[in-house]
């Protein structure tokens, strides 16, 4: 196993599109959203300070990032859109998101589609389930709504 941290050759942030593009020096290219590395940043505000302590990122679909600092040799610091810049990712987490983006997208997606949540800060999700006991909608915090009932 190599703990050596693999560090990029070349790091391009594309506003427009909002993307984060990574080039290393065996050939691995990524780009990231930058909507994806703001709702994995590894700051306490978003992991929290232990397992079960996450908070979920909602509405982050338009965020970029305005400003990259490198801090020492070991990590980079951005600064997002949306005022967010604790979160230091060390090169070798800033790899596992290039590896692993397909299956972390993957899972925030489901979290947010179990929270009732959108990825867009316009858009309020509201699930209906028509014919659902009054007490069951309650408990699971489900919004009933009769189209019947004026």
């Amino acid at each position: 196993m190599n703990d050596k941290p693999l560090i990029p050759v070349a790091i391009e942030l594309h506003r427009q599109s909002r993307k984060l593009d990574l080039r290393y020096a065996d050939g691995q290219q990524f780009s990231l959203e930058c909507e994806y590395l703001r709702v994995y940043s590894p700051s306490a505000e978003v992991r929290g300070h232990g397992v079960g302590q996450e908070t979920l990122q909602t509405g982050k679909i338009n965020v970029t990032i305005t400003e990259i600092k490198s801090v020492g040799n070991y990590a980079l610091q951005f600064t997002f859109s949306d005022g967010h810049d604790t979160g230091i990712y060390s090169w070798n987490y800033l790899h596992e998101l290039c590896v692993e983006e397909s299956r972390y997208w993957d899972d925030y997606l489901r979290r947010l589609h179990d929270a009732g949540a959108s990825r867009d800060p316009e858009v309020q999700v509201v699930r209906l389930e028509l014919g659902v006991p009054a007490s069951t909608a309650a408990q699971t915090g489900v919004q009933q709504f009769d189209p019947g009932k004026k």
